[in-house]
């Protein structure tokens, strides 16, 4: 997604006006502004449509909250690591936020044709230039929690108080479904997010008041072993939960160069295992495609403990649930593993 300093979006996708409401009166007295458990998205096969629902750009980054106190602004990742190292221009950026003020939002980074890139992102020093933050919405303002107001009027009240500058801007919402995902389609970026307008935030919960769709086909893994090669390793192993069972998925080869490869084994070598993680092997055969696991192919394979998450595309998933060409995109250090699931496509 381009940031409106940056660029000017297609006539086919531009943002609602927003709901003027009067800035609410019924918000809760919060004892401490600190990070807030994210609320989630629901990922579906298809999005709804109605007078009830907005609809957003799934973009290809890091959910990031923004606490701002007296003592400056911190950075929180998803699972509550503290980016400010990482992102300080960010940081700076949002600094003329309300002392005592939350929002939510999201961080890329943006490549030569202006579209949100997770590589890129990953290699953050080189490409801080292009850094951007995407704010969608705000959980305490001033001090008072915000989350028990419906979606449209936190939207209102963060267009507002958001510091909109080159770092950073305001998410765009539509109406219609249809120009977004054509949006996506032609600029080839990520997904949509579909969320109900009177919504309220619920901390944690994915309760499908907020849904995902992707376009693309790609997402998250969790690595549960290697096979041994140069620069640590030859293939990663990787697969997603099904309730409390790691599920095998994949052996990934693609999409790493020597570098990647060193880079990626320092982060996975301290995680070794005796035990293999997986639920469903071995396989009884190689399979048509040859990415089975047979119990004689898992003696090359080193375990590890399933803590690791790397972000796949690929071409498809078969219908015993395996990846079809999958292509290592970057680490997740953001993502809980045991939050990832097969995403419906």
């Amino acid at each position: 997604m381009v940031s409106k300093a940056r660029s000017v979006r297609p006539a086919a996708l531009k943002a609602e006006s927003p709901v003027k409401t009067k800035r609410p009166s019924k918000t809760t007295v919060c004892a401490r502004v600190t990070f807030v458990e994210p609320m989630q998205c629901l990922g579906v096969p298809t999005l709804p449509e109605g007078p009830e629902w907005t609809y957003e750009i799934k973009l290809d980054g890091f959910r990031l909250q923004a606490v701002k106190t007296a003592g400056g602004t911190t950075l929180y990742s998803r699972r509550g690591n503290v980016l400010n190292a990482k992102f300080q221009s960010i940081a700076d950026a949002l600094e003329g936020l309300p002392e005592d003020t939350v929002i939510d939002g999201e961080i890329v980074a943006l490549n030569a044709h202006n579209r949100s890139d997770f590589k890129l992102l990953q290699s953050f020093r080189s490409a801080e230039a292009s850094i951007h933050y995407y704010a969608f919405d705000i959980l305490m303002l001033k001090g008072r929690s915000v989350l028990e107001l419906p979606l449209k009027e936190r939207r209102d009240i963060l267009e507002h108080v958001l510091p909109t500058n080159h770092r950073v801007s305001l998410s765009v919402v539509v109406s219609r479904l249809a120009d977004i995902v054509r949006f996506v389609r032609e600029h080839r970026l990520e997904g949509v997010v579909a969320k109900e307008a009177d919504s309220l935030y619920e901390p944690g919960k994915r309760s499908g008041r907020w849904m995902k769709h992707r376009i693309n086909q790609g997402q998250e893994f969790v690595v549960g072993g290697y096979t041994p090669g140069s620069n640590g390793f030859d293939a990663l192993i990787v697969g997603f939960y099904q309730g409390k069972d790691l599920r095998f998925a994949a052996r990934v080869r693609a999409g790493f160069i020597p570098a990647t490869r060193r880079e990626v084994f320092a982060q996975i070598k301290h995680l070794k295992s005796a035990h293999c993680p997986f639920a469903n092997l071995p396989d009884r055969s190689a399979g048509r495609f040859g990415q089975g696991l047979t119990a004689e192919k898992m003696r090359e394979c080193v375990w590890l403990k399933p803590e690791a998450v790397v972000r796949l595309d690929f071409l498809q998933f078969t219908s015993a649930d395996r990846l079809r060409h999958p292509t290592f995109i970057a680490m997740r250090t953001d993502k809980d593993p045991k939050t990832v699931v097969k995403e419906v496509n």
